[in-house]
């Protein structure tokens, strides 16, 4: 079966802007725990997803890890880059796996300095990720790990094609900061209401409305925010642009 799917911010893109782009990109899967750059090394690639979820990770010295930001078919990984560093110190790698188009981080950034309007663009893109990671930041403290748990899970099934996923048991924890047990006990209330079925680390979906009920205000505050800074809303594209930036996945 195939599923017609597009990376939002790419989709956002003047006709100009994607045609300079377009010739550089090429299609990769993302599989699961699949690096996408180290901290403090070099960044190669940049990456714009189709589907599937990479996680934003800073780890101590001690070697403890925790999530900080996720990023999904929405956005893309590398926003360093587009601030001329060249490397970061956290590391990003996959957790949801799925499909995305990328291409070399220097030519990304040539592009960048010859084209203000993709500059903007994405300017406004890491504006909208800085706010989602300051929203995550404030919800950590301020709700309760079940409100929490629904808001990832509805982000998460947003940057998928279909509502069922893989989503293991450590990503959770890593996500909402506590213990594997936390998680299983909060997944088993949500399955026995209804809302989710949970099986070998596997997600399906089952009661969209009440995980919306459920959650905090977080998720809807999040979701405007990309909207007001992007444009457009991800069911509804522009349709002022010639190119057709569609993959088919299976």
């Amino acid at each position: 079966m195939y599923h017609r799917r597009t990376n939002r911010l790419l989709s956002l893109l003047s006709d100009n802007d994607y045609e300079r782009l377009r010739p550089h990109l090429s299609q990769v899967i993302l599989e699961y725990r699949k690096s996408l750059y180290e901290a403090s090394r070099p960044i190669e690639h940049v990456y714009f997803p189709v589907d599937g979820v990479a996680s934003l990770v800073i780890t101590t010295a001690e070697g403890a890890s925790a999530e900080v930001g996720t990023i999904g078919s929405e956005g893309m990984v590398g926003l360093p880059i587009c601030f001329g560093d060249r490397d970061a110190p956290s590391a990003v790698y996959v957790q949801v796996p799925g499909t995305a188009l990328v291409m070399d981080s220097r030519a990304f950034r040539g592009e960048l300095e010859r084209s203000p309007s993709l500059n903007l663009m994405m300017l406004r893109y890491a504006h909208a990720f800085f706010n989602q990671v300051a929203q995550s930041a404030a919800c950590a403290h301020l709700h309760r790990v079940e409100q929490r748990c629904c808001r990832w899970l509805l982000m998460t099934r947003d940057r998928m094609p279909e509502g069922d996923f893989l989503l293991t048991h450590e990503f959770l924890g890593m996500m909402l900061g506590v213990r594997r047990t936390t998680v299983t006990d909060v997944m088993g209330n949500l399955q026995k209401a209804g809302l989710v079925r949970y099986r070998r680390g596997h997600v399906t979906i089952l009661d969209v409305e009440a995980l919306r009920l459920r959650a905090c205000e977080c998720y809807d505050i999040s979701r405007l925010e990309f909207d007001r800074l992007l444009g457009d809303t991800p069911l509804a594209p522009r349709t002022d642009k010639k190119h057709r930036l569609v993959t088919e996945v299976g």
